[in-house]
């Protein structure tokens, strides 16, 4: 990869991000059309426009995409969907050469897209700067190979791992940077989690309030087995930005049931498992809700809950620079615990940084159904 073709592709990886939010439940994608080392397209998906990056960048560049080269971050599709095969249109246009950072995971995609333009006389290279491209569709990945949403969790703590004081559950651990940091995670996500015991703590909205738009509103989503959920509760009127799905048990009140539907809310019975709600029936339903990516934002049971099922992909831990000490205060993950040392799950740290005087760390478990997984033979950690 030369010089000039890691340049082209850096701004098609910057296009794809421009789609982060407006692609979903398509993946987020970018791609440059570039001609005698000059950029004549360029294009990224939005699912409401329809077209997909290379037709909006051929369309960009019209008559100057004969003979010259496309940059995509995801391989084009080969399969007739929403919209004719980007394949095709790549061909039909006259591309000499295209360069794709990322295969596509989708099964009906992978490796024919790159066929079809390689029987066509196109020169694909694959690879370049494919990690960047594989973090830009990691929720989508795990949903169209798996079926179920990549499960994201996420928790501000302080730096001996505790989420709230022994005798003041509420207030702000970590700082307002880390807080527009969740909003970028439900911006890239399409549901946030939390249990009953975070709404009747914190009574949170549960909402997307970033600055960058996002097409599709947010689940917000609570694990309620009683349906004690208030009707009052901040996050049933946050409007039309948020979609409210309440999971509990089959004998929950029927009473209760129909107040919570009265204020907007989808109320679903699952099986009760033997330690809670049903983690796994609960991620088919929203899987088949098209949901990509789940945010579970706690609390310390829930948090426990998740992790001792095997179900977390990544964790973002947000620890501030603070200690709370004492023996009544929350732990960032509550519940039984694991038996011993050697019984908890081992994580790989892929990336760290600071988020205003917070530190970031993202952590993979051993288990983790992500791409970008870094216990994964074919990923660099």
């Amino acid at each position: 990869m030369n010089t000039l073709d890691r340049k082209f592709m850096r701004r098609a990886l910057a296009l794809a991000r421009n789609a982060i939010g407006l692609a979903s439940p398509n993946p987020s994608v970018g791609c440059v059309i570039a001609r005698n080392d000059k950029i004549v397209g360029e294009g990224w998906h939005e699912y409401l426009a329809r077209d997909h990056a290379e037709v909006r960048a051929l369309a960009d560049a019209a008559d100057h995409a004969r003979g010259a080269t496309a940059y995509v971050t995801l391989e084009p599709c080969a399969h007739f969907g929403r919209t004719p095969p980007c394949a095709s249109a790549l061909i039909e246009a006259g591309v000499r050469r295209v360069v794709v950072a990322q295969l596509d995971p989708n099964p009906l995609v992978c490796g024919k897209g790159i066929s079809r333009m390689q029987a066509a006389g196109i020169d694909v290279e694959v690879g370049p700067l494919h990690l960047e491209a594989a973090r830009i569709i990691e929720p989508f990945a795990c949903h169209v190979t798996t079926g179920l949403p990549l499960v994201v969790g996420k928790v501000g703590m302080s730096m001996d791992g505790r989420i709230a004081a022994a005798g003041n559950p509420g207030g702000w651990i970590t700082s307002e940077e880390s807080r527009e940091f969740s909003q970028e995670l439900r911006l890239q996500l399409d549901a946030v989690l939390v249990g009953i015991g975070t709404v009747l703590a914190d009574d949170p909205r549960l909402s997307y309030r970033g600055k960058r738009p996002k097409a599709r509103p947010l689940w917000a989503v609570v694990l309620d087995s009683r349906l004690r959920t208030p009707v009052s509760s901040r996050l049933l009127h946050a409007g039309a930005a948020s979609r409210i799905l309440i999971f509990c048990r089959p004998e929950a009140s029927k009473v209760r049931r129909r107040a919570l539907e009265a204020e907007g809310a989808e109320i679903l019975p699952v099986e009760y498992a033997p330690h809670g709600l049903n983690l796994k029936q609960i991620l088919r339903e929203l899987g088949k809700r098209g949901v990509l990516g789940l945010l579970v934002e706690g609390g310390s049971e829930v948090h426990w809950s998740f992790l001792s099922e095997n179900l977390v992909d990544k964790f973002f831990l947000v620890t501030a620079p603070i200690l709370l000490g004492g023996d009544g205060a929350v732990p960032a993950v509550g519940g039984a615990g694991y038996e011993s040392a050697a019984a908890a799950p081992r994580f790989r740290i892929r990336r760290t940084f600071h988020s205003g005087p917070d530190l970031v760390l993202e952590a993979y478990p051993s288990y983790s159904r992500s791409i970008l997984s870094p216990w994964r033979s074919d990923v660099t950690p």
